[in-house]
């Protein structure tokens, strides 16, 4: 089944606990071919999310097993909202709410994605994100909202021990040097790197505006 197929078959939409971060399940059509899917629908995301996805650059990363990217996220405005699929392998995606003002501050949730569900996981601007690649060769597909700005984008430390991340206990972390230097959530706020909810929320509202 083709494109036309989608039209009649729904996405699935769920809000995760933390504002601003969705789950969308697309319809999968397997066949003797193969499979098709569509992960990122623009009718399903609007009606969700309020607003379309600005793409302004793609990326394509793939992570032998183990590693762990994150957690990342910019400075607000404007911020990156980030897309995520897992065409290829599987991987623990997690989203950290590291707004401070944020009713869930500090607190985090995570999805299994995989190339045989191709589940997408959207991020609104000042969340951050991580996973963990839980098989060799995992490539996970980033659609962004806005391109590349070293000076406005930071990470935390992705093995905080007070944010306790749901990493499997049978892997062995592999980081970048990055990563790994990067402050624990409480230095970041300390050191004032941390986006503001009430930026963030004003920020929604142009969005949708």
């Amino acid at each position: 089944m083709e494109p036309g197929g989608l039209r009649s078959s729904a996405v699935q939409v769920r809000e995760l606990t933390i504002s601003g971060a969705y789950e969308f399940t697309p319809p999968t059509f397997p066949d003797n071919r193969g499979m098709f899917t569509a992960p990122y629908q623009e009718p399903a995301f609007v009606a969700a999310v309020g607003h379309p996805l600005r793409v302004a650059q793609t990326n394509h990363s793939v992570s032998r097993r183990g590693t762990i990217r994150g957690i990342h996220f910019a400075d607000v405005p404007p911020g990156q909202a980030k897309y995520v699929y897992c065409p290829r392998g599987a991987l623990l995606d997690v989203v950290v709410d590291v707004r401070v003002g944020s009713p869930t501050f500090g607190r985090w949730e995570a999805v299994r994605l995989d190339g045989a569900e191709c589940r997408s996981l959207y991020l609104a601007e000042g969340l951050g994100h991580a996973f963990i690649a839980l098989e060799d060769d995992t490539v996970m597909a980033y659609l962004c909202s806005e391109g590349y700005n070293p000076a406005a984008e930071h990470g935390t430390n992705p093995l905080d021990p007070a944010l306790e991340l749901p990493w499997p206990a049978d892997l062995e972390p592999v980081l970048s040097e990055k990563d790994r230097t990067a402050p624990t959530l409480a230095e970041a706020a300390d050191a004032g790197l941390l986006p503001r909810y009430e930026d963030c929320l004003a920020y929604y509202e142009k969005l949708r505006g």
